[in-house]
């Protein structure tokens, strides 16, 4: 597949360009218009189309258009398309309903908002109200959105367009085994990033501290992929110190790690809150917090969301939520992310530049270096895969706090023959480097 035939002269490229902010930044030295998309592929207003191997950073999570989801919002659309929180409304009750059976542990109560950003938010404050502290710790490498308390808490520089605005954020040692910050290889390290939880609390906070939120794998910092027993070592310790603990889903929910439907299940820890948006209603604007009834019950009765809980995005969700139980794309993920890891390990065999293959189920990353020994990063590669990967009709993610990580997250309805075929598109790219 080739979509280097037809140059794009995008009217809606260069509108972006002209009427939005420049900070809406855009992939590829000629960026594509994306006009419409079925099932694993998308194409642009050129006519080029291509194998969409990202999702829409891992949001649509069924693939484009996906016939089930389609029915069911153009019908929830003909009935009702808003109510805000205060009307109680079928799609926003069920799913409600059916979350709550789904998740791990205690998790009963759920508050529906627009976005990650949001539901992040909504955690920690409710965090911080049932505890009656105010420290949240995060993870270095970790991202939870772009509001000012989101950035506060993100460990990204490049994620930071203001210096720390919201206080009472901490960032404890990423589970970053490629790149340990203690220099020490696991097993050996005996969890020692896990470990300086304990002296982050009681040197750089009060000690009373409200939360720990972390990603299970680390989405935006090149799907950072911690020790099996990482949880369970840190999550001990924030409790021990009185805090309770958020698993951040955004990325990692919805099956998307392959045999669970939460990436945190992977590390038998049970959370008091969860986090999610973007696959959660295949590519319909929604956030959800859920949290066990004690955390819930601690938030004051008045608060409100005027789009929170829309039945269309519920009822979207609802379908989405569905459709993974009825095609067991949740196992899918395991099977076609295990062949698709072994696929990309081949690569980091054939190409030196390579210097780590991470992740679970379809959830799975490159890290590029300039030499393996020195581990220098290498993001002039990550660009030039991504403009050659783009010439085969192929599109991917990118990620890592140094730009060169590329990131994959197909929908959970890709095949063995979409990896094969997304995986020789990043063979001949590699080889033209």
């Amino acid at each position: 597949m080739s979509a280097e035939n037809k140059a794009s002269t995008s009217d809606t490229v260069q509108k972006h360009k002209d009427f939005l902010f420049p900070s809406v930044t855009m992939y590829y030295q000629e960026p594509i218009a994306l006009e419409r998309g079925e099932g694993m592929h998308a194409w642009d207003d050129a006519g080029n189309k291509y194998l969409d191997c990202f999702g829409g950073v891992l949001t649509t999570s069924l693939g484009h258009a996906h016939p089930q989801v389609t029915e069911a919002v153009v019908d929830q659309v003909k009935k009702l398309t808003h109510t805000s929180t205060l009307y109680a409304n079928a799609p926003q009750s069920q799913l409600a309903a059916k979350l709550a059976e789904i998740t791990p542990g205690r998790l009963e109560k759920s508050f529906f908002t627009n976005s990650g950003t949001e539901a992040d938010e909504t955690a920690t404050q409710a965090a911080k109200l049932y505890t009656g502290r105010q420290e949240i710790i995060t993870l270095r490498h970790s991202y939870s959105g772009r509001s000012a308390a989101a950035q506060s808490a993100g460990g990204h520089k490049s994620w930071k367009v203001l210096p720390t605005q919201v206080a009472g954020y901490y960032h404890a040692p990423a589970p970053y085994c490629y790149r340990c910050p203690f220099k020490l290889t696991y097993p050996e390290c005996d969890l020692a990033c896990a470990k300086d939880m304990k002296e982050l609390i009681e040197t750089a906070t009060s000690g009373n501290i409200a939360a720990f939120m972390a990603e299970p794998i680390l989405g935006v910092g090149g799907y950072i992929t911690p020790p099996k027993e990482y949880f369970k070592e840190a999550v001990a310790i924030v409790r021990q110190y009185g805090g309770v603990f958020i698993t951040d889903e955004v990325q990692t929910g919805w099956g998307r790690t392959g045999d669970k439907w939460f990436g945190i299940e992977h590390w038998d820890v049970e959370p008091d809150i969860i986090t999610s948006a973007k696959g959660m209603a295949a590519g319909f604007p929604i956030g959800w917090t859920i949290a066990t009834p004690e955390v819930a019950n601690a938030v004051p009765t008045l608060t409100f969301s005027t789009f929170g809980g829309n039945p269309v995005s519920t009822r979207a969700a609802l379908a989405t939520i569905e459709v993974i139980e009825t095609e067991n794309l949740i196992h899918s993920a395991k099977v076609v992310g295990d062949h698709l890891r072994e696929r990309l390990m081949g690569l980091m065999e054939k190409y030196e530049i390579i210097g780590d293959v991470r992740g679970l189920g379809l959830m799975q990353a490159l890290e590029f270096v300039k030499d393996r020994k020195t581990k220098e990063p290498n993001s002039a590669a990550v660009l030039k895969i991504f403009e050659e990967t783009k010439k085969r009709g192929v599109l991917i993610g990118k990620g890592g706090l140094y730009g060169n990580c590329i990131r994959i997250g197909p929908p959970l309805i890709a095949t063995k023959d979409d990896m094969d075929e997304m995986v020789t598109a990043l063979d001949e790219a590699l080889a033209t480097i």
